[in-house]
């Protein structure tokens, strides 16, 4: 069933895999027809995120990169838009020479083919997939018999991943029977079934126990040994779910199917999650953003704070502000009883007013601020409008002016066509050094994730001097990020979130959560 957490439980089962020495990737598979996630609106689907190599991709990616510390790219990403773009250019080359395509062989095939080659060109030890969406929808029935043939060529083990819940204060296993018996239909029987339960937390039962006749009855009826269903209940922090599965043996069942592994060293994940349970200290940061309603609109800043609090050893408690409440001045007196503000990106003109009276408030009380993408094209903005004191300052996105300071990059002028085509990935930053930005990352040259169509005009950059100040810059043109020469606010043109790790905390984060608590400190 969908959002259950299936992008959690992969990334968990990806770092058992990888804290033993094995080379696991994922791929997962979205049977939506969009070719990737670029042109999808957050109220609808959330964060996109982005890759490295510039890959516009689910949000479960994020949670990838984040649990196994290293950087995917857009090969592991395969959705029906990609699946079915190739089969119809192929079929209209000629490829398949006067055949019949159709979903069984050819599409399955192509999957099936997909799967292998990435397998052979990672040069993996296994690739684990997760299929998006629910068992019996449409979308994905292709793909999940793609997989019951791939298992009839290739050592494959199917893990199901069912709601457990719990009606009248008693656990009902009905949900996880029928779901089963429906993937069982497609020809597949999971190895291993773990029990998603929203009903038991692990804090106030730490050791896991539920009724061995509720385990006994899932595993008659579902055909799985007692020993290989598991369970997935609430956690303070996702990043336990991979502790909280070895401790239950789930470690034992893949060395079943991969024979023995070597002994994982979880050292420095345990002491980061002992550092979030429990934090010395405590912040209050305000997210002021326009997809507010939307729990996982921000779902990459969020980890990104608790990536640093892990590190810093503070606990941050995020309150989401929607932007457009603070287009009346009074309502920025809420801003008060927070120790730092952040300002992420977006599109669109709604709610842009309320963030730039934030910035204003920010940068008049020395309130720390970090601003992302559009967050610091925002702050230039407030900056020319309330220091300058041009007031027709704006940027084209929202408004035809002389005074456009932030405008569209010469290679989006002509651009049309929308997906895949904004300024994606990973590109240099040349940082000034003496600058806070070269404090936070104690280099010159760093690589930082972007997805954008707007900059700052060249026009323009000369005049941020002052109070504000240009602390980087790509290819001596662009202008990567502004700083207060005061010290208690950045914002950067690309997307830092995007590439922090729970054991390698953004730099960024990191110097934003520093300067709460000292804030937070010296006002105390």
């Amino acid at each position: 069933m969908s959002g259950l957490g299936k992008g959690i439980v992969t990334s968990s089962i990806l770092k058992i895999l990888d804290v033993r020495g094995v080379k696991a990737i994922p791929m997962k598979f979205d049977g939506y027809l969009n070719v990737d996630c670029g042109t999808m609106n957050p109220f609808r689907h959330g964060e996109v995120f982005v890759l490295e190599d510039g890959s516009e991709v689910d949000m479960d990616f994020g949670t990838y990169e984040r649990f196994l510390g290293k950087n995917l790219d857009g090969e592991s990403s395969l959705t029906g838009g990609k699946i079915f773009k190739k089969i119809i250019e192929d079929e209209r080359e000629g490829k398949f020479l006067g055949e019949d395509v159709q979903f069984i062989p050819h599409v399955t095939n192509y999957i099936k083919d997909y799967l292998k080659s990435l397998y052979k060109k990672k040069n993996a030890d296994v690739v684990l997939i997760e299929v998006g969406g629910t068992v019996g929808d449409i979308e994905n029935t292709y793909f999940i018999e793609a997989l019951r043939q791939l298992s009839l060529e290739e050592d494959v083990l199917f893990i199901q991943l069912t709601y457990l819940p719990k009606l009248g204060g008693i656990l009902k296993t009905k949900p996880t029977q029928h779901a089963n018996r429906l993937i069982q239909s497609f020809g597949i029987k999971p190895n291993i079934i773990i029990l998603r339960m929203p009903s038991l937390s692990y804090s106030s039962s730490p050791s896991l126990k539920i009724s061995k006749e509720v385990i006994k009855k899932i595993s008659l009826f579902c055909s799985v040994k007692e020993e290989n269903i598991f369970l997935d209940p609430d956690l303070d922090f996702t990043y336990e779910l991979p502790l909280v599965l070895e401790e239950q043996g789930i470690n034992k069942c893949l060395e079943e199917f991969l024979g023995k592994l070597s002994p994982p060293n979880w050292e420095s994940w345990k002491k980061r999650v002992e550092s979030l349970k429990n934090p010395s200290k405590e912040l209050n940061i305000a997210l002021v953003g326009k997809y507010t309603k939307v729990k996982d609109a921000y779902i990459s800043i969020e980890e990104a704070l608790i990536h640093a609090s892990a590190e810093l050893g503070v606990r941050v408690r995020t309150k989401m502000l929607e932007s457009s409440a603070f287009e009346n001045h009074e309502a920025l007196k809420k801003l008060e009883v927070f120790d730092g503000i952040i300002i992420p990106g977006g599109f669109g003109k709604r709610g842009i007013e309320g963030k730039i009276n934030v910035i204003e408030y920010c940068r008049e009380n020395k309130k720390p601020i970090l601003g992302l993408c559009l967050g610091m094209q925002l702050m230039v903005i407030e900056y020319f409008r309330n220091v300058l004191g041009i007031k027709q300052a704006n940027s084209l996105e929202f408004e035809e002016t002389e005074w456009d300071v932030i405008t569209l990059l010469p290679e989006q002028r002509l651009i049309s066509k929308k997906g895949g085509t904004m300024r994606l990935g990973g590109y240099e930053m040349e940082i000034k050094e003496g600058t806070e930005l070269f404090n936070a990352y104690k280099k010159r040259v760093v690589i930082e994730r972007h997805r954008h169509r707007y900059e700052v005009n060249p026009k323009f950059s000369h005049m941020i001097k002052g109070e504000l100040i240009v602390s980087a810059t790509y290819n001596k043109r662009i202008v990567e990020a502004v700083e207060y020469k005061e010290g208690f606010g950045i914002g950067t043109q690309a997307h830092p979130e995007l590439s922090s790790k729970f054991e390698k905390p953004s730099p960024l984060f990191l110097w934003f959560l520093r300067k709460s608590m000292l804030k937070k400190d010296k006002a105390n």
